[in-house]
């Protein structure tokens, strides 16, 4: 496989990476950070002569650690104590992707990783255990489990994670994105950090206020965009709306990263669909 071929298969699977890393990692923007991390991995595996059988195996195998290695980090991980070995139905996938990200959390992670991997993805028992690197057996028992807390978890009263952001944080967001809706870029662009960072995520990213110039050029000349503050699973966000399609949620969402009153990073996901599934935002203008 060449690199240009073995590329482009990366990106082909990134949506179904995402869905795995985002849900293990209890966020669909930590997901997309590990999901990142594991194709940086797999492409310094490839450039060091390493060879794969099945490709979407080994990835998946990346993906897992990477995954399991940032939660460790975090120590984020809550256990749901099961016991008793039952069998459950499968979960069906107009219910299993209304379940939030934070409800995959609380499950163990063998339990969280066969349900992903089996009711999510698709994936066989065998494939689950070469994943996870354990037995077929603890795979399909994990599974059964996950299922059952799962669905379990899904009848307990919604956790709701209000936004929790200091007013600084609020007004310089709510700033941010009025001089968006006014169409002020210049105003913006002397907010900009020298060294600021621009991730355009699954496109391109690049660094320094003489760089990043054109990126609010193409936003002025798209006159499809509407933009509201609100979160992203917590987070101060842009939330921005497509005009000439479905209003009830968000086409993409923007980040912003702040020193005192200079913007140092944007991080924007127009390019990452993919993201959005499931993902928990709130409008607050």
């Amino acid at each position: 496989m060449n690199t240009d071929h073995f590329e482009d298969r990366l990106n082909a699977l990134r949506p179904r990476l995402h869905r795995y890393c985002a849900r293990m990692t209890g966020s669909a923007v930590n997901g997309e950070d590990v999901l990142q991390d594991t194709l940086v991995k797999a492409l310094n595996a490839r450039a060091q002569g390493v060879e794969v059988d099945s490709l979407e195996g080994w990835l998946f195998r990346i993906a897992h650690n990477t995954s399991l290695d940032f939660l460790r980090e975090r120590s984020r991980n809550t256990v749901v104590s099961l016991t008793e070995d039952v069998e459950a139905a499968p979960i069906p996938e107009a219910e299993i992707v209304a379940f939030s990200f934070q409800t995959f959390l609380r499950l163990p992670e063998l339990q969280r990783c066969a349900v992903i991997l089996k009711d999510v993805l698709g994936h066989s028992i065998d494939e689950i255990a070469g994943i996870a690197g354990c037995s077929p057996a603890a795979a399909k028992s994990a599974l059964q489990r996950g299922r059952v807390a799962l669905r379990e978890l899904a009848q307990a009263p919604d956790d709701i994670r209000l936004p929790l952001m200091s007013e600084p944080d609020r007004r310089k967001m709510t700033a941010y994105v009025r001089l968006f809706q006014s169409g002020d870029f210049d105003a913006i662009r002397a907010m900009l950090a020298d060294d600021v960072k621009l991730d355009l995520v699954n496109r391109l990213q690049l660094e320094g206020r003489d760089r990043i110039g054109h990126y609010f050029t193409r936003y002025g000349e798209v006159t499809k965009w509407r933009f509201a503050f609100g979160a992203v699973e917590g987070q101060p966000a842009m939330l921005v709306f497509d005009s000439t399609g479905s209003t009830e949620r968000p086409a993409h969402f923007v980040l912003i990263g702040w020193s005192e009153s200079r913007i140092i990073q944007i991080r924007d996901f127009l390019f990452a669909p993919y993201v959005l599934e499931a993902i928990d935002w709130v409008r607050l203008d």
